[in-house]
C-alpha cells in the first residue's frame, strides 16, 4: 500500500515510524509545510519513506490512504482535499479548529462516502478495551460512577495555547470520547469549572490550566473528568469504572505517577513522560486499524460522527465553565 503523511512534527514522526513498521505499507510519502522538515524525517526512516516538495503533491501521488498529522488549523483543508480526491484519510483530532469546520467536514465525508478515521487513540488502549468488555459482559453490574483523568507533567509552550482550542477541546475531549466509547451511553448534561494557578499565559489567552466536569449520562450514571497541565510527578491518564458488582481501573501500573500512603521503602518508580509513551501501543493499533480500513478489511472504528459527538461535549463543558451553570448537551447540538 502507498500511504501519505501530512505533517512531519513530533506526532507525525511517531506515525511515520509506526507506518513504516507495518508490512502492508510499501511506501510512505511525507510532506510538510516546511519541506526541509519532511526531508529530515524521510532521511531517518527506512528506504520506503520519501519526502515530497509540497503538501499538494500528496493528492496526485495515487495514494491508498493519507495520515494527517499537520497543525490543527490545516486539518479541515487537508481532510477535505483527501475526500475530494477519494483518498481514505486518518486525521489526528480535531477534524477542524472550530465548530463550523468540524460540522462541514463531517457532512462532506458522509456525502462522499470516503472513510475518515479520527485519531482518538485511547479507544485502542488494551486496558480501555478490556474495561468496555467488562462492563458489557455484566461483570460490573450496573454502573454508577465513571472517572477519567488527563494530567500532563508540564504545560505546553505558550505559543501553542492560542490555537489549542482550550483545555476542554484540546485535552478533556479525549476523556469525553472515551467515556462514550466505554459505556456506550450518551451524556445529557454537564457542569464544568476551571482554574489558573500556573503560568500567566493561560489566563492571558483566555484558557485554563486545570479543569473538571461532572457529567450525567442518559441512564443516570455519573461521570467525573479532570485535567491539568501541571502534574510534575508524571503523565497520568486513568479510567475508573465503579459498578454495583465490581470496579475496574485502567492506566494503573508500575509507571502511574501516584505515591501510595503511608509510603513504603521502595525504589522510586519511573513515571510516564507523556501521552506518546503512555499510549504507544494504542497509537500503533489505531494506525494498523486505519490501514485495514483503507484496504476495505474492517469497518471504521472512529468515524467523523463520533468525533463530532465528543466535540459537542467539549463545547458544552466550555459553555458551562464560562457561564457557571449546568448545560444540557442539546443546547450545543446542530
Amino acid at each position: 500500500m502507498r500511504i501519505g503523511l501530512a505533517g512531519a512534527g513530533r506526532i507525525g514522526a511517531r506515525h511515520a515510524a509506526a507506518l513504516c513498521a507495518l508490512p502492508e505499507v510499501d511506501s510512505l510519502a511525507i510532506a510538510d509545510a516546511d519541506a526541509a522538515r519532511a526531508r529530515d524525517l524521510a532521511a531517518r526512516l527506512p528506504s520506503r519513506g520519501r519526502a515530497l516538495d509540497t503538501v499538494g503533491e500528496l493528492f496526485t501521488a495515487e495514494l491508498d490512504g493519507l495520515v494527517v498529522a499537520a497543525a490543527t488549523d490545516a486539518h479541515a483543508d487537508l481532510v477535505g482535499r483527501a475526500i475530494a480526491a477519494r483518498i481514505p484519510v486518518f486525521c489526528e483530532k480535531p477534524l477542524a479548529s472550530d465548530f463550523d469546520g468540524t460540522f462541514q467536514t463531517v457532512a462532506a465525508a458522509a456525502s462522499a462516502g470516503v472513510p475518515v478515521q479520527v485519531g482518538f487513540q485511547r479507544r485502542f488502549d488494551a486496558g480501555n478495551a478490556a474495561a468496555r468488555e467488562a462492563l458489557a459482559s455484566g461483570r460490573l453490574g450496573w454502573l454508577h460512577t465513571v472517572r477519567s483523568c488527563s494530567f500532563d507533567p508540564s504545560p505546553p509552550p505558550a505559543a501553542y495555547v492560542p490555537s489549542s482550542g482550550g483545555l476542554f477541546r484540546d485535552c478533556v475531549i479525549h476523556d469525553l470520547d472515551l467515556i462514550r466509547f466505554v459505556t456506550g451511553r450518551e451524556v445529557v448534561r454537564v457542569m464544568a469549572s476551571g482554574a489558573n494557578r500556573g503560568d500567566d499565559f493561560f489566563r492571558e489567552y483566555g484558557d485554563i490550566d486545570t479543569g473538571s466536569a461532572l457529567l450525567v449520562l442518559d441512564d443516570g450514571t455519573l461521570g467525573v473528568v479532570s485535567a491539568t497541565r501541571y502534574n510534575a510527578a508524571g503523565y497520568d491518564a486513568r479510567l475508573e469504572l465503579f459498578g454495583s458488582k465490581d470496579s475496574v481501573v485502567t492506566g494503573l501500573d508500575a509507571k502511574t505517577p501516584a505515591t501510595p500512603l503511608p509510603e513504603r521503602d521502595a525504589e522510586p518508580r519511573p513515571a510516564y513522560s507523556g501521552f506518546m509513551e503512555r499510549f504507544s501501543d494504542a497509537y500503533d493499533a489505531e494506525l494498523q486499524a486505519f490501514v485495514d480500513v483503507a484496504a476495505g478489511r474492517r469497518a471504521n472504528p472512529c468515524p467523523p460522527e463520533e468525533a463530532l459527538e465528543a466535540f459537542y461535549l467539549a463545547e458544552a463543558c466550555e459553555l458551562s465553565m464560562r457561564q457557571g451553570r449546568i448545560v444540557g448537551t442539546e443546547e450545543v447540538r446542530r
